[in-house]
């Protein structure tokens, strides 16, 4: 038997009105906004929803501060309180590790020290009952948004109510135990960083040979390759089984450095009515419209036996060169360099193939262009591989504290005996 089924044995659970147990509070924005800073040594944080991230319980830090009489204005927090989007990703929380003041994008969740582990409550409001709970509220109302009384409304299971030294007990060794898992992943993405760190150093080192006597041609120069701009079909054009494609907005959200299956296809009656353009195998697709100047450019090679039609907004590239070869080096900022001063930028940004063709490319021999892939590939499947390497292994990770959270804060819904 566990210490936490020893703490639990015999414990009575009540269920309390969350508004009963802590200060509930709306954020408060200054009108006009409070002078904002960026002195060091003065100001209070001024905390905003693109000051945190999602892979994160800690706001650590703002980009902005504003005065100290413009945040008595506002919603001055302390550390240890939690925060809570009642718009964007609405109900995620949040521990403040500094002291700040919040817009009213936020709610905020104060004074429940006497009852609730903070560590506790932030795993609890973390669970998927508590976000089915908030989807429910919302859904059966008028609002769209999380607002005060619905964050009040939610019934929070206090163990063993009448002994706060007992309660506190089990509330910490809950939170042991989950934070055991968070640690794991959080361990697991720092090796991941780091990882990804290395693979784009070995990368831009491998692919430079600007002090080498390695020839550097236009991509679009006549004896290396050709950009071939794909035909447009729509996403309602894409069904489940049929001739392999690309859309350009998959290449953000599914496609690495090399692929040989596509996620999705469209009918042979399609290719053949708006005479569609399929990359071959050894082509390199790469993405030419985007709403992030960063990502326009980035290949993947198409490895697949059979042709891929591609979107209006990519191109593919016939050359001899190594397919992974020229998609690694789409990646590199070396690339990236030449292309971006001829992306047209807008709402949408994209790049023609004349833009892209005028990038110079290193043409070692086709051994050194093996070699080169080979020592990427490596690093390519630590760290972006869905089957293989710590992605998976963090995934795996997230949905165990995942599971183990839900059961650990599963407490029967009447008072009573466990």
């Amino acid at each position: 038997m566990s210490y936490l089924d020893e703490l639990m044995k015999g414990v009575e659970v009540k269920w309390k009105n969350f508004g009963e147990l802590a200060r509930i509070q709306r954020g408060a924005s200054p009108r006009p906004i409070a002078k904002f800073i960026t002195d060091d040594k003065s100001g209070v944080p001024w905390i905003k929803i693109g000051d945190t991230t999602p892979n994160s319980k800690f706001v650590r830090k703002t980009k902005q501060k504003i005065t100290r009489e413009g945040s008595k204005k506002s919603r001055l927090l302390k550390k240890g309180d939690l925060i809570m989007s009642n718009s964007m990703s609405f109900g995620r929380p949040y521990i403040l590790d500094i002291e700040g003041a919040i817009h009213d994008g936020w709610a905020s969740i104060s004074d429940f020290e006497d009852t609730l582990n903070t560590d506790y409550l932030y795993h609890y409001l973390s669970s998927k009952s508590v976000q089915y709970y908030w989807l429910s509220k919302i859904n059966s109302s008028s609002v769209s948004n999380l607002n005060v009384d619905i964050i009040k409304s939610l019934e929070i299971p206090i163990p063993c109510p009448d002994n706060p030294d007992k309660s506190f007990a089990i509330q910490q060794e809950i939170v042991r135990i989950l934070d055991k898992f968070t640690e794991l992943t959080t361990e697991l993405t720092t090796e991941l960083t780091t990882r990804k760190k290395q693979y784009r150093y070995y990368s831009e080192q491998l692919l430079d040979f600007k002090d080498t006597d390695v020839d550097h041609l236009p991509m679009g120069h006549e004896t290396v390759g050709e950009f071939i701009r794909g035909k447009r079909f729509v996403k309602s054009d894409m069904i489940s089984e049929g001739v392999p494609c690309i859309h350009y907005g998959e290449m953000y959200t599914h496609y690495g450095t090399w692929a040989d299956k596509t996620k999705s296809f469209v009918s042979q009656g399609l290719v053949e009515k708006k005479n569609l353009r399929l990359a071959e195998k050894g082509d390199v697709v790469i993405v030419a419209a985007g709403e992030t100047i960063e990502d326009i450019g980035q290949g993947t090679a198409w490895l697949g036996e059979e042709g891929a039609v591609i979107h209006d907004a990519c191109f593919y590239f016939k050359s001899d060169l190594n397919p992974k070869y020229v998609a690694y080096f789409t990646r590199t900022r070396q690339f990236h360099d030449q292309i971006k001063k001829h992306i047209r930028t807008g709402k949408i940004s994209a790049i023609n193939s004349k833009g892209l063709s005028k990038a110079l490319i290193p043409i070692p021999s086709p051994e050194e262009q093996e070699l080169i892939v080979s020592i990427l590939d490596k690093f390519d499947i630590l760290t972006t591989s869905i089957s293989e390497g710590l992605p998976k292994e963090i995934e795996l990770r997230k949905k165990q504290y995942e599971y183990y959270r839900d059961k650990l804060l599963t407490f029967p819904r009447i008072t009573g005996k466990l």
